[in-house]
């Protein structure tokens, strides 16, 4: 089965591919001539999901998914949430998103200000829409805590500065992409996703 993956991020097809196994092939939108910025202007996760799948049915009216992953920092009251790819800027620079979260963690502490043991989680929200255009939703979760510092070289965007719960001071970024796929927010949502797909033929 082929579906089309609403994100121009090999990074994040090689997960997804790794979670879904096999019997899915997952096709990118440029590889059928879609280069253009696929449009995400929700005011959550589900929205964004939702709307990048949809974009791409309504062109090519074929089986196709979304993802909007969020890091929900409990000190940040959930933040910065849907923002998270540019919580720095529009330039979407992971590096900066980093230093800017530690940052404002690190002055809440200096402050005396609560951050609740720098708990947070990652979530993804995948919405699939199927060849009728019906559009389903799942989600995945991974709690864990900020790190003090950015730490490891693998994964990418907030990996280096996110411990995962049980991983003992480990971020994501120190850990092989086949641990990160058993315990991670987005491979959790990909099994999520193969179920419905297994369930649904």
């Amino acid at each position: 089965m082929e579906i089309i993956f609403a994100t121009g991020n090999a990074h994040k097809v090689a997960e997804a591919q790794k979670a879904l196994g096999n019997t899915i092939t997952l096709i990118m939108p440029k590889e059928l001539g879609i280069t253009e910025d696929i449009p995400e202007t929700g005011d959550t996760l589900e929205d964004n999901a939702k709307e990048k799948s949809l974009y791409l049915w309504e062109k090519l009216g074929r089986p196709c998914f979304a993802d909007d992953t969020g890091l929900e920092v409990e000190a940040l009251g959930g933040g910065p949430g849907v923002y998270t790819a540019r919580y720095a800027g529009e330039s979407k620079d992971p590096s900066a998103n980093m230093d800017k979260l530690l940052a404002v963690l690190d002055e809440m502490e200096r402050n005396g200000e609560e951050v609740h043991g720098r708990r947070a989680r990652f979530r993804t929200v995948v919405a699939y829409t199927d060849a009728e255009g019906a559009v389903h939703t799942l989600e995945g979760i991974l709690n864990g805590v900020i790190a003090k510092e950015k730490s490891g070289s693998e994964g990418f965007g907030y990996d280096p500065v996110f411990v995962p719960d049980g991983y003992e001071g480990k971020t994501l970024a120190e850990i092989s992409m086949e641990e990160k796929n058993a315990i991670s927010h987005r491979g959790k949502a990909m099994r999520a996703l193969k179920e419905f797909l297994a369930d649904a033929v």
